[in-house]
């Protein structure tokens, strides 16, 4: 049995997802994991994800795949996460997507070290 043991007023620690088949499965992964902060790299999208629990997510990032030979992203997979993520609007960090400035920031509360301390969800398309 692999273990990694660690402070996690730190650590933050995120996974790929770029299908269902096997992005997917990775979010329950991370949300076993410990640590300050959870973020999703959904990038490549490379399909559309469905309904995504995105509960003890702190943070997505999602994009296309670029250089030679890059698969296509199409947009509603992107407007299917935005939708899902929705959120207060805070820190101006995103792109433009669909002729707007995407730059939701939400705020909640995290009990998992110190009932005092804010985390933040970020949501950039990159």
């Amino acid at each position: 049995e692999n273990r990694i043991f660690w402070g996690t007023r730190n650590v933050w620690l995120g996974v790929s997802v770029e299908d269902r088949q096997y992005g997917v499965p990775r979010i329950d992964l991370l949300r076993s994991v410990r640590a300050a902060v959870r973020f999703l790299s959904v990038e490549p999208l490379l399909e559309d994800l469905g309904t995504l629990n995105l509960t003890g997510i702190d943070w997505v990032i999602v994009g296309g795949e670029s250089g030679r030979g890059a698969r296509p992203m199409q947009p509603d997979w992107v407007r299917s996460v935005l939708k899902q993520w929705g959120g207060r609007w805070k820190n101006r960090t995103g792109r433009v997507f669909d002729g707007r400035t995407w730059d939701e920031m939400p705020i909640r509360p995290v009990s998992r070290d110190r009932r005092d301390q804010k985390v933040s969800k970020q949501l950039s398309l990159g």
